[in-house]
């Protein structure tokens, strides 16, 4: 499966970093809220690179609602890419200190210009999810973005990274990526240190609720053994 550096269409520039700095949601507070982690009823799911010793700087949770959002958004359109944002918390351990977000909602970018390898957010797609957040979720944050490659496979290209760096330049804000063709995805997380590798990508904690069936699909994560979780939900409010 080729890995295609996605590049902007012909005719079009990076914008204006001085001009461009658009925040996707309210101020930042400088810290997160404290919670504990919701080890209970969850399954890991690892990619390829999880286990290299790299040391992301927040674990990412990811609802059962949302990944479904997420995937069917993914596949409304096989051709082009597709995108939005990741709406939920950012939250931090009080026993350990960890940091771990919990994506629990998506809202689709609209006002886009997409192609088959590009896919562009414009002033109007930032303004929009600005305000679709702010009216519907307003006790939420945006952790991150998603898009989807149409057979090209999981990374950040160029513009994705200038996007990502720009718009979602929180250490805690991740970046996830999807394959529809193949089935495949990942989530881009920042290191400890503040690099991003754009081809190293992540696999996340699937909440899968009192069910303990999960719903994931993706053929390029495994699921772990979930030896040692305890019984009964853990509220991550």
């Amino acid at each position: 499966m080729p890995m295609v550096d996605a590049e902007l269409p012909q005719g079009e520039e990076f914008p204006k970093t001085e001009s461009s700095r658009v925040r996707l949601g309210p101020p930042e507070t400088p810290d997160p809220r404290p919670s504990r982690i919701p080890r209970s009823k969850v399954r890991r799911w690892n990619s390829p690179f999880d286990r290299d010793g790299s040391k992301p700087a927040v674990s990412v949770f990811l609802t059962q609602p949302a990944f479904v959002q997420i995937c069917s958004l993914a596949g409304q359109d096989m051709d082009n890419e597709v995108g939005g944002a990741l709406i939920g918390q950012w939250r931090i351990d009080n026993p350990s200190g960890e940091q771990f977000i919990v994506a629990e909602a998506v809202l689709p970018a609209r006002f886009t210009r997409h192609g088959s390898a590009f896919l562009t957010f414009t002033q109007d797609t930032l303004v929009a999810l600005h305000d679709e957040q702010e009216t519907r979720y307003p006790e939420k944050r945006m952790v991150g973005w998603f898009h989807t490659h149409p057979r090209m496979g999981v990374f950040l290209s160029d513009y994705d990274l200038w996007l990502h760096q720009h718009f979602f330049p929180e250490p805690w804000q991740v970046a996830l990526v999807i394959e529809p063709h193949t089935q495949i995805g990942g989530f881009f997380v920042r290191e400890e240190d503040g690099s991003l590798d754009h081809h190293r990508y992540h696999g996340f904690l699937e909440i899968v609720g009192n069910s303990g069936k999960s719903l994931v699909y993706w053929k390029n994560l495994e699921l772990e053994k979930p030896e040692g979780l305890t019984e009964g939900a853990e509220n991550h409010e």
